[in-house]
């Protein structure tokens, strides 16, 4: 990778130091501060996990921790994630051990076929479980989870189904067969499954997937429409809407993110130059956007009405810049300095919480979905575990 191309904050402090002392200094910043108050914020909320015996996810608008559902969430995978890379971290089985509970909760999620979040909940949990300890039960895990996902695609469409419509809010949208720019998140448990099982079905279906996406969910501007309703029996685009946007043509935040992430994945495991000239183009739309803030945290919409008072999106900087980490090793042009901005951003008393606060999630200030007024302002464990992950791939991947 291409880590030395920058350092952190070298414009700044490039003045009074060597480089090589800048490096040195900034990366305590980012690696031990960050990581470490991580790290001690996280201890808090795992006691306080264990004694309920369920899995933190919000906090409602009552101020209380608001647990992921048992029947089925699709944020249920992000909290043993997190303490998987806490163990990679710390080397502490503490948080092996809770990494092993907490995705033991939801491990029988496996079979089913009614949502396509599975890359979501099996990937970031039992995934980075597999990577770290080399446990081959999680691959059979792994395996039927990814099955499960495979019933959902149409091969007429191209796509893996989003969300069912028979019930819920999504039945009165008029939808047939709903694709929606987060799917591209899940693909890289069916790449992954490809590498471990030496079975092509799942890359394939990954391939066809990211390439109908690709063909038809973009605007001009390489922004992304949220949500593209199909036929099912034609493949023909029916509408282009939005579910957590502003409006249809406005460019939700997160959205944006999960495309640069999902096709800085497709270009990891296919090395398609089309992916990686996609990532490249949504990464410019991000970091050039005129109205985005000075800090790098987006408001939830970048063409939301009321800016500046509308909230951030923290969630969506956060899962940004994991993405960039990766996608600066792909390229001749440097993210870090962006990288490096978003990062800092985070670690802030703005963004990040006090010891033993905000129910013990590290980070404060993300949005679930204004539209359906649900999770506005609050910390969401996505935002946590891909901060985390941000982090970790920083410290791993800087000096490559």
């Amino acid at each position: 990778m291409n880590f030395l191309k920058g350092l952190f904050f070298v414009a700044i402090t490039c003045a009074a130091y060597s480089c090589n002392e800048v490096k040195s200094q900034k990366t305590k910043v980012v690696e031990n501060l960050a990581l470490e108050k991580a790290e001690k914020q996280l201890s808090l909320q795992l006691k306080v996990a264990e004694k309920a015996d369920r899995i933190p996810r919000t906090v409602n608008s009552k101020g209380e921790i608001h647990w992921t559902h048992n029947n089925f969430d699709w944020t249920e995978g992000f909290f043993p994630g997190s303490c998987w890379y806490l163990y990679e971290y710390t080397k502490d089985d503490k948080w092996k051990n809770a990494a092993e509970k907490f995705q033991s909760l939801f491990e029988n999620h496996k079979y089913l076929t009614t949502n396509h979040d599975l890359g979501f909940v099996f990937n970031c949990s039992f995934g980075n479980g597999y990577r770290l300890t080399g446990n081959k039960e999680y691959v059979n895990v792994l395996t039927t989870a990814g099955d499960s996902l495979l019933s959902r695609y149409n091969p007429v469409v191209g796509c893996i189904q989003s969300w069912d419509v028979v019930n819920g809010w999504q039945s009165k949208k008029n939808w047939m067969f709903p694709v929606i720019i987060d799917n591209m998140m899940n693909l890289e448990l069916l790449f992954e499954l490809t590498r471990l099982t030496g079975d092509k079905k799942y890359e394939e279906v990954a391939i066809t997937h990211a390439n109908t996406t690709l063909k038809n969910h973009f605007r001009p501007n390489n922004s992304s429409y949220h949500v593209l309703d199909y036929d099912p029996e034609t493949g023909a685009v029916r509408s282009k809407q939005t579910a957590q946007g502003f409006a249809d043509e406005s460019s939700w935040a997160r959205g944006q993110a999960w495309g640069l992430y999902g096709y800085t994945v497709c270009y990891r495991y296919t090395k398609d130059i089309r992916y990686l000239e996609q990532a490249n183009k949504i990464a410019k739309f991000i970091m050039k956007y005129e109205g985005l803030p000075d800090d790098g945290i987006p408001y939830w919409d970048y063409n939301a009405p009321n800016v500046p008072n509308e909230p951030r999106d923290v969630s969506a900087a956060a899962i940004t810049a994991s993405a960039l980490i990766e996608l600066d090793g792909y390229t001749s042009e440097s993210y870090l300095p962006f990288i490096d901005k978003v990062l800092n951003t985070l670690a802030t008393a703005k963004y990040t919480a006090e010891l033993g606060k905000n129910h013990n999630f590290i980070l404060m200030h993300s949005v679930g979905s204004i539209p359906h007024n649900n999770e506005i302002d609050v910390p969401l464990n996505y935002a946590d575990y891909y901060y985390l992950e941000a982090l970790m791939r920083y410290k791993k991947y800087k000096l490559e």
